[in-house]
Order: structure tokens, then C-alpha cells, then sequence
């Protein structure tokens, strides 16, 4: 979880290969009307993510098994409702600053939808996870294989905060 540009998709890509569990993508899940908005620059509202958190839900619960999803679950209610979708549900809360994290959403610019104006937004939405249970806190700026070693290692431990 994170804003856009922390990197949710690759780090999710390496620590779903590494645990063999199934990778779900939260922003293919995202409504033909939400992708719009984001592309025009437009943030989406609580009532925008409301059907999409719902599918991620229901996706996270068909896997009892373990799934690896990407969400950027900005706001603790969203974080919230997925726990209540799978309780001791565990969030890899990638840490990015806002310079960084914009330059690497205008690197992507051309091949995805989310506008990179949108980045202060993201921001001013995100309410910082630390200190929540089942959370860790990582650099987004690390290495991949040092983010997923941390994750992998923090999955294989019992406790969740």
C-alpha cells in the first residue's frame, strides 16, 4: 500500500513470485468511469473507491489461501474495510516522498492511466498506517529484493504489528 509511484506493483510482482501465492493488481479492478478520472487528473472520492474496495473484498476473501494485492489504501476506513473483508489482513506500507514519487509517475506517464497531477492529492489523502497492527513500514527507495526480502521475512513471523 502506498501512493502512486511507491512501487506496489513491482514489489507486489517480486513477493508474489517468491511466495507462489496469486497477485491481484487493485487498479485493474478500478471502474472505467475511476480510470477516466484519474487520467483527466480528477481524484477520486471515497464514493469513487466504494465498488472497488468492495471487489478487492470479495477478491481478498475467495483466497483463503493467501493472495499478494496492490492497493494503495490511502485512508485508515479503506484499510478498515479490507481487514474486515480478511481479518489479520497485513499491509506493506511502501514510504515514498512526494518529489520522488512524482518522478516516478511521470516516468510511467506514457503507459498508465493515473495522472501525475494527481500526486500531491495522494498526499493530502494518505493517513500514515505506522503504528496500526499488522503494518510495516518500508523505504519505497530500497532495492526490490531488499523489499521483498523484508516482506517475505515479516510473512513468515506470527506477529502482526
Amino acid at each position: 500500500m502506498g501512493v502512486a509511484g511507491c512501487g506496489k506493483s513491482s514489489v507486489a510482482t517480486l513477493v508474489a513470485q517468491a511466495t507462489g501465492l496469486r497477485l491481484i493488481e487493485g487498479d485493474d479492478h478500478h471502474s472505467t468511469c475511476a480510470r477516466e478520472k484519474m487520467r483527466q487528473g480528477i481524484a477520486l472520492t471515497d464514493a469513487d473507491r466504494d465498488g472497488w474496495l468492495t471487489t478487492l473484498g470479495t477478491l481478498l476473501r475467495a483466497h483463503p489461501e493467501g493472495v499478494v494485492l496492490t492497493c494503495s489504501a490511502l485512508k485508515r476506513a479503506y484499510r478498515e474495510r479490507l481487514r474486515s473483508a480478511v481479518p489479520g489482513l497485513r499491509f506493506a506500507f511502501l514510504e515514498i516522498s512526494r518529489e520522488a514519487a512524482l518522478a516516478r509517475v511521470c516516468a510511467r506517464a506514457p503507459s498508465h492511466f493515473f495522472s501525475s497531477s494527481l500526486v500531491d492529492s495522494q498526499f493530502t489523502t494518505l493517513e500514515n498506517p505506522v503504528g496500526e497492527a499488522g503494518v510495516i513500514r518500508l523505504a519505497a527507495m530500497a532495492p526490490l529484493v531488499e523489499l521483498q526480502d523484508q516482506i517475505r521475512a515479516w510473512l513468515h513471523t506470527k506477529e502482526t504489528a
